[in-house]
């Protein structure tokens, strides 16, 4: 007897699975295990994967309402993109230009520009401004194969700028095709008019902010679905002062992320890991014995490949001493205005095999899995497993690999989020 379903593929040259190992991310050496189904088939009901198995076994036992046949292409999970500044107005295309005469990004930043360049200009905006250029972003996302996708604040710096962008993601989180993890970053950068007052403005985030975020989140009935980060780094903010932004947002019921390592070490990495962090995120400059640390505890450690990349630096984020370590790869865009304005997940494997000397495999569990639990969701999303939510691509390519082989364009032929076609 057949099982009445909802949607139906087949006729791909692999389904790449992506399974979870013992119930959560794929770590250390077991990095890139893809699980591929050749010639495979998915079945879909109500939105979730029913069964993944062989086309000849999946025909004979499901009658489906709808059947898409992938023409002998490759079909992978959703990329999830758990570490992006997605949402802002305007550009600093002249700050690209400043660095490329040889200006560092820290040496822009004080200076007056960097983050606080975009603060100005969110500052002033309205929020129907803040999401009709962020829903353009996420629109090319998506296109590109990005079905979940973290987005955070902190280009406000102050407490009703803060709540603006929080009500723009909230917003484009309700009707967007994308699954939207909202971060509070409150602790991004230090605002001009606390220039030299850095303590002060912690203050200002533990006291006013992060209790006024909480409760506008409990007003509107979003409460315990929003993390907590902090720019852990010199210039930026100094461990105990990080630690302080933390505990204030773990303490309203935040989970914490935390920016670490990007330009020097101060102890971020020890920092999430001792706090329970779902992720630490860059980790460019984090020492062998951190990485350790990192390996053997819960949080996710982010690569960000297209910032380094898009700062024109050389050196990345150790990813095989991570992996050696036991740890828990994951890769995001850090899609932002001042160093990294990409989109694109595929790009950002690519980047990742070259400069991180990770396989198509790792790369494609790092995008998917892996970043699922970076951002909290690996029970729901990043892999095509029985009872996950039917996130998936068809490629226009039938072997994965050409996702990192190839950069510069789109490989997604077909873009499914929760069984239906969005793109």
């Amino acid at each position: 007897m057949t099982q009445t379903i909802d949607l139906l593929i087949t006729n791909t040259s692999q389904v790449c699975v992506v399974p979870s190992v013992s119930g959560g991310p794929q770590r250390g050496q077991a990095l890139g295990t893809l699980g591929i189904i050749e010639d495979g088939a998915v079945a879909v009901d109500g939105g979730t994967i029913v069964e993944v198995g062989a086309s000849s076994d999946l025909r004979g036992r499901y009658d489906a309402s709808r059947t898409l046949d992938a023409g002998g292409k490759a079909v992978v999970p959703g990329f999830v993109d758990p570490h992006t500044h997605l949402a802002w107005v305007g550009d600093r295309a002249a700050e690209f230009e400043q660095r490329i005469g040889g200006a560092t990004y820290m040496e822009i930043m004080a200076a007056g520009g960097g983050i606080n360049s975009t603060v100005r200009q969110v500052r002033a905006a309205s929020v129907e401004q803040l999401v009709a250029e962020t829903r353009a972003r996420l629109d090319r996302a998506l296109r590109n194969g990005t079905t979940t996708v973290e987005i955070k604040t902190g280009y406000g710096l102050d407490t009703a700028s803060e709540l603006k962008m929080l009500d723009a993601i909230f917003r484009l989180a309700a009707d967007h095709p994308a699954t939207i993890v909202p971060t509070f970053m409150g602790a991004h950068a230090v605002p001009p008019e606390f220039d030299g007052r850095t303590d002060a403005f912690v203050d200002l985030i533990v006291q006013e902010m992060t209790p006024a975020v909480a409760e506008w989140l409990h007003s509107h009935s979003h409460e315990n679905h929003v993390f907590v980060d902090v720019f852990c780094e010199p210039g930026a903010f100094d461990l105990a002062q990080s630690r302080r932004v933390l505990e204030a947002g773990l303490q309203y019921g935040m989970r914490a992320k935390i920016h670490a390592d990007e330009f020097a070490s101060i102890g971020g990495a020890r920092l999430a890991a001792e706090l329970g962090a779902v992720s630490a995120d860059h980790l460019v400059t984090t020492p062998v014995d951190d990485l350790r640390i990192l390996g053997q505890a819960d949080t996710a450690a982010v690569a960000l490949p297209a910032t380094p990349f898009g700062l024109g630096h050389v050196h990345y984020t150790p990813a095989r001493a991570l992996i050696e370590a036991g740890g828990a790869l994951a890769l995001a865009t850090d899609c932002n205005p001042g160093t990294a304005w990409c989109e694109s997940m595929q790009f950002v494997m690519a980047l990742a095999c070259r400069y991180l000397r990770i396989t198509p495999a790792e790369a494609l569990t790092a995008a998917t899995l892996n970043a699922a639990y970076a951002v909290g969701l690996g029970d729901r999303v990043g892999s095509l497993e029985a009872g996950k939510q039917a996130d998936m691509l068809i490629l226009d390519v039938a072997d994965y690999r050409h996702l990192a082989y190839r950069f510069g364009g789109n490989l997604v032929r077909t873009v499914i989020k929760a069984g239906q076609v969005v793109g």
